[in-house]
């Protein structure tokens, strides 16, 4: 059974998984990670997100505000625990927190490698935009946005 917790970024469980999720992404992103690294700080993130499995973490997941949207930040599930809808729970869960803190539009930044996440993403009502904030310009970034209702 998986039960979501909302927590901040401090948590010392969504920071085992951080490393995890940062060394799954220095071999996707290869040459490029460090320009990536810059913009996905964990720290002083307040809304974020643990799912657990059984009381073991297999899944994170955040937010934080960009230009008055909340930005879906470090979403991240282990690799032996994919494909079991733990993704698509966190990220419905970040979605109605963002809501409830008076948020209309999502935004997100993914890597045009991370095949899964933009099936995910797109399953979820997301489409693909122009490339926002520190993403203009990068080649490798997929941005996309969906409305919160």
């Amino acid at each position: 059974m998986i039960t979501l917790k909302r927590t901040t970024s401090d948590n010392p469980d969504f920071e085992k998984l951080v490393v995890q999720l940062d060394a799954y992404l220095r071999i996707l992103d290869g040459d490029d990670h460090e320009f990536y690294a810059q913009f996905n700080k964990s720290s002083a993130l307040k809304n974020a997100l643990i799912a657990y499995e059984n009381e073991t973490p297999v899944g994170i997941g955040a937010y934080k505000e960009f230009e008055n949207a909340s930005e879906m930040k470090r979403m991240y599930v282990l690799p032996e625990h994919r494909g079991k809808g733990i993704a698509t729970q966190i990220l419905i869960e970040l979605e109605t927190w963002a809501k409830e803190e008076g948020y209309t539009i999502s935004l997100l930044e993914t890597g045009f490698m991370q095949k899964d996440a933009i099936a995910l993403y797109t399953k979820l009502g997301y489409q693909r935009i122009e490339n926002f904030g520190q993403y203009v310009g990068v080649d490798n970034s997929i941005c996309m946005k969906k409305t919160l209702k």
